[in-house]
């Protein structure tokens, strides 16, 4: 993985970073996983769907819906 850059002003105040794509992506997931567990529902639905045995392959399912 590549390394954050830290963006300074002209009194050496950091402003922002420039993160690598792949660190920005795993923290976008790790941000949407915390949002979905703040509810109680889409928590019990989430553990229940990965203790699920059965399913169907995502491009079975693009299929059927015609995406």
């Amino acid at each position: 993985m590549g390394q954050v850059q830290y963006i300074s002003d002209e009194n050496n105040k950091v402003t922002g970073v420039i993160v690598p794509i792949d660190l920005w992506h795993e923290l976008q997931r790790e941000k949407e996983t915390a949002y979905l567990l703040e509810s109680e529902a889409m928590r019990e639905r989430l553990f229940k769907a990965r203790k699920r045995k059965t399913g169907m392959p995502l491009k079975e399912v693009c299929e059927k819906l015609g995406i």
